[in-house]
């Protein structure tokens, strides 16, 4: 279905590739789960019930190739919001990137960054220059203070990477202890994020507003959600972490309605994704292998969904890879407002997929991991071997294959996705060219986004070993 079905020109005038000059800006939510895997959405597996994000992608494009653009949550997060990727920031994981046991790991890695800079203009600060009124809800673990990185309200954003204090009220800890006594005993914290909500678009309906809700679900420590668990115990599902993903749902649900009551759900952009891929021991990720942490399909692959009325069609679906860095440009274009001066980008906006008009550049998507991350279950984890879930390396994607090159022994690995969707199946050795083509294209990206790749050998390597698993 093509955009002018929607009459578009009465609101927007489209120029060139994408860039749109808004007459009404839109508002925009961004909701952002933790965790949560590509295969955890009612729409992907009927395992899990979340009718508010499947009307979300009946209403709107799904994107079936969507990628975080990291595989756990720090860098992840730090990515969209500078709409950079790692090398540029320096966030490759959540705190030291020396991970699992010291005597595992052949290579020293190169040292993390665990925040973004004050000096790194975030999609948030960037579209409140704009004219929007901007809020963050829930899980920011960017910075210390999401004020402080473009953000006008904050309610219970900080540093801390899962929920402290647990889900529900009253909590023991963290920044969630101030709303302690505004809800009463036994509230759940999407709860509370789904009401602030809901008065923030109350105040904010005459003006275009950006959102960040962000939530800890479905982050570990998992909490069962009583209202909900029933409705998973006995069949072949984790109850409690599938409880958590209803509950998250629900609250998808009460901002939906509030939407429709203000008369605001035609004027606003929504996106739904995840940070990265679920934890396979939870819930399997298959057909996709591995999940968190690891750079195969199941830790990066995302579910997303876009819906903006009028401009993208109902049940669409999109089967070009995109990436989180996409974000910052789109968010910026639908909103009508340049790229801030000086601010280097690595996305491209997804405006011309959205209305499904003008061009979409071809382009190769890259992650870069100079880092270690260890093992959560082990064999369980589905990786290379049993003690990590992710050893220092590169990865691009582009069409239909999928190219690694691990810097501990220089290995490479070629993986065509249409045949080999589960990555079982090394093929380098079988198409040279076309390994040696990419292979060349990842060193260039590299070199001009200057990528470091470490290289300086650990002294400790090997003396006292773990016993189990392989270094490929």
């Amino acid at each position: 279905m093509r955009l002018n079905v929607y009459k578009v020109a009465l609101l927007l005038t489209l120029i060139g590739a994408g860039r749109v000059v808004a007459q009404a800006k839109p508002n925009i939510i961004y909701i952002n789960a933790d965790d949560l895997g590509v295969m955890d959405v009612g729409f992907n597996s009927a395992r899990y019930r979340t009718p508010n994000i499947d009307r979300l992608r009946a209403e709107g494009m799904l994107f079936s190739e969507a990628y975080a653009p990291a595989a756990n949550c720090a860098p992840s997060r730090a990515c969209v919001m500078s709409g950079q990727y790692s090398p540029r920031h320096g966030v490759y994981t959540v705190g030291h990137s020396d991970r699992g046991n010291v005597a595992d790991r052949k290579l020293i890695p190169v040292k993390n960054t665990e925040h973004l800079g004050p000096d790194n203009l975030t999609l948030a600060a960037a579209l409140q220059a704009g004219g929007y009124k901007t809020i963050h809800l829930g899980k920011w673990h960017v910075g210390n203070n999401p004020l402080m990185q473009g953000f006008d309200i904050n309610i219970g954003g900080d540093q801390s990477g899962s929920p402290k204090g647990g889900y529900f009220s009253p909590f023991k800890r963290g920044s969630m202890v101030p709303f302690n006594d505004r809800y009463p005993s036994g509230t759940h914290r999407e709860d509370i994020f789904a009401d602030q909500a809901i008065r923030f678009m109350r105040e904010n309906k005459a003006v275009p507003f950006f959102m960040h809700m962000a939530y800890y679900s479905v982050h570990s420590k998992l909490e069962p959600v009583p209202e909900f668990i029933g409705n998973y115990e006995g069949k072949n599902v984790n109850a409690t972490y599938a409880s958590m993903i209803e509950k998250m749902d629900q609250g998808i649900g009460k901002i939906l309605a509030e939407l429709d009551v203000l008369g605001l759900r035609d004027n606003t952009l929504i996106v739904f994704c995840s940070d990265n891929g679920g934890i396979c021991k939870t819930s399997s990720q298959a057909p996709y292998r591995a999940g968190k942490g690891s750079y195969f399909e199941g830790g990066i692959r995302v579910p997303l969904v876009v819906r903006w009325p009028g401009f993208v069609a109902p049940e669409s679906i999109c089967t070009v890879p995109v990436i989180g860095t996409d974000f910052y440009p789109t968010f910026l274009a639908a909103a009508g407002l340049p790229v801030p001066k000086g601010k280097q980008l690595d996305g491209v906006s997804l405006l011309p997929l959205l209305t499904e008009t003008g061009t979409f550049p071809e382009r190769t998507p890259f992650w870069h991991f100079p880092i270690y991350l260890q093992k959560y279950a082990g064999v369980e984890d589905d990786a290379h071997d049993a003690l990590f879930r992710t050893r220092p390396g590169s990865a691009l994607r582009q069409g239909k294959w999928k190219l690694y090159e691990y810097f501990e022994d220089g290995a490479i690995e070629l993986y065509d996705l249409d045949a080999d969707a589960g990555e079982r199946k090394n093929i380098a050795a079988s198409y040279p060219e076309k390994t040696e083509e990419l292979m060349a294209l990842l060193r260039k990206w590299r070199a001009e986004i200057n990528a470091p790749v470490p290289t300086e050998l650990n002294p400790e390597f090997r003396k006292k070993a773990s016993k189990k698993g392989s270094l490929k």
